[in-house]
């Protein structure tokens, strides 16, 4: 088994385990979601969480708000990277509107079922969840209009291959919305190899210049940070260790 394989297996049981026990822990770590980070009370404007159930809350294991920076448009055709629960598509879905179409595509099983549980609850009929991983995406080329990824991305052990698969399927002119956790600096070898750790969004984060040099790289351009929050709090700081982030960064495919 490859380091990527090793890798992908231990994220895919974590959150395999956190679907099918109601989302009982945070992507930060085993704390109570709602108090903290990557809770849906710290993360989004309360009046977007109204009438979603508590199967797509509770299972929101974000660390941001992609939908809001990505200024979503009636009509548009989104999709999230990771979509998990699918909190982040059904708030998309109701911002595109009938004539607009949300894909969620998501590697673990158990995820696909809870979202697909939750879209027959609210009868959000113009989203689609696809089962795939974010470096291989079941999506046609330039067929989406904007992509939303919610800390997602540093569990990947291959962020290249996610940043071409994105500019593969964005249409021209489309383009990127992230939420994700980045570094200040960059973690020791034997912390990168914590394969436990990289599943609960850390030790998989790398360094907010490599990021946006990747998205570059894969041919995005007016790539930026928006902002980045301290995220010492969820995880301390320890030996070997850089400072870790909540990040907004935008792009777009020429």
């Amino acid at each position: 088994m490859s380091q990527y394989d090793d890798v992908r297996d231990v994220v895919a049981k974590r959150y395999g385990s956190l679907a099918e026990t109601q989302g009982a822990a945070s992507c930060c770590g085993p704390a109570d979601a709602s108090a903290s980070c990557c809770g849906p009370d710290t993360l989004y404007n309360p009046v977007l969480l109204e009438d979603l159930p508590a199967g797509v809350t509770g299972l929101s294991l974000g660390c941001g708000d992609p939908v809001t920076i990505a200024g979503l448009k009636p009509g548009e055709t989104v999709l999230d990277l990771g979509s998990g629960g699918g909190i982040d598509c059904f708030l998309a879905a109701r911002q595109v509107g009938q004539a607009g179409r949300v894909i969620g595509v998501d590697m673990t099983p158990q995820m696909i079922a809870r979202a697909e549980a939750s879209k027959a609850k609210l009868g959000a009929d113009n989203v689609e969840f696809r089962q795939g991983t974010i470096e291989a995406l079941p999506v046609e080329d330039s067929s989406v209009d904007v992509i939303m990824s919610n800390c997602v991305i540093n569990l990947s052990p291959d962020k290249p291959a996610v940043f071409r698969e994105a500019f593969r399927v964005l249409k021209p002119g489309g383009r990127l919305s992230i939420s994700d956790v980045v570094t200040e600096g960059e973690f020791s070898p034997e912390l990168r190899a914590d394969a436990d750790r990289w599943a609960e969004c850390v030790t998989g984060a790398i360094d907010a210049g490599l990021y946006t040099t990747m998205l570059r790289e894969a041919g995005f351009v007016d790539v930026a940070v928006l902002g980045k929050a301290d995220a010492g709090d969820i995880v301390p700081v320890q030996p070997g260790m850089p400072r870790v982030y909540s990040a907004r960064i935008v792009g777009r495919k020429p």
